[in-house]
């Protein structure tokens, strides 16, 4: 039998070996999982002209250096808005989709709440670096929940690169045209996981509205998990075992 194929793609702060480590351990040998950083932070600076377009034609790029026709898709955060504009763009090289938390879902007619919200993360655009990423993930999360401190020392080299990154998935989700007719056409599965303690008016709201796009679409609740302390990390044991179920579903 040959292995499970599949690209996971991380959000826009952990490089993909950390994010999803513990995850493609507990898949075990019989999947082919490539954990593939993201293209905003191959040089210090984003890329000019970057897009979530550019993210997709790297995972293909990815995909044919390997000789992959198609293969199962896994995206957190802004890595899952890319995988969105991949499957938008080549449903037919997507086996299943998997959406951990998307962190965008493409322009709609959002609710009063979502609308607010982004206007807040708008606000990020203009802070220093040393209140962006405490405010950006304020914002992630449902008002109660206690996020971490930093860890203690020196923050790792990669860091300094994601204020810029981040700004750039927020400039991009204004202008992107995710085609939500082609998204409606894909007929694969589609999971989204969603962290129970994760902003509702956000990442609640967005797999609201892809339930009545995707015609195959399940919706997996983590009650204790949000945003950063996301089920790929945390409980990767258990979100292996979803996943063995979604792919399987995806072969019949």
């Amino acid at each position: 039998m040959e292995p499970t194929r599949v690209i996971l793609l991380p959000g826009s702060v952990l490089p993909a070996q950390p994010a999803y480590g513990a995850l493609i351990e507990a898949l075990g040998t019989g999947v082919q999982a490539v954990a593939k950083d993201l293209e905003l932070y191959a040089d210090d600076e984003p890329p000019p002209g970057w897009s979530l377009d550019t993210e997709a034609d790297a995972v293909l790029r990815e995909a044919d250096s390997r000789g992959w026709e198609t293969f199962h898709l896994v995206g957190y955060s802004g890595g899952g808005a890319a995988a969105l504009a991949l499957t938008a763009k080549h449903p037919d090289r997507i086996l299943s989709l998997t959406l951990l938390e998307a962190a965008w879902a493409g322009n709609w007619d959002w609710s009063a709440a979502h609308t607010e919200l982004w206007k807040q993360y708008e606000l990020l655009e203009v802070l220093p670096p040393t209140e962006f990423m405490s405010s950006f993930m304020r914002l992630g999360v449902k008002p109660d929940v206690v996020l971490p401190p930093p860890p203690p020392g020196p923050p790792p080299p990669w860091m300094s690169k994601r204020p810029a990154g981040i700004k750039a998935f927020l400039q991009n989700f204004k202008t992107y045209d995710l085609d939500r007719t082609r998204l409606a056409g894909f007929t694969g599965p589609v999971l989204f996981v969603l962290g129970g303690l994760s902003n509702p008016d956000d990442y609640g709201e967005i797999a609201e509205r892809l339930a009545t796009v995707f015609p195959d679409f399940r919706l997996e609740v983590f009650a204790e998990r949000h945003h950063f302390d996301p089920p790929h990390r945390i409980e990767p044991d258990r979100l292996a075992r979803l996943l063995g179920e979604h792919w399987s579903q995806a072969a019949r």
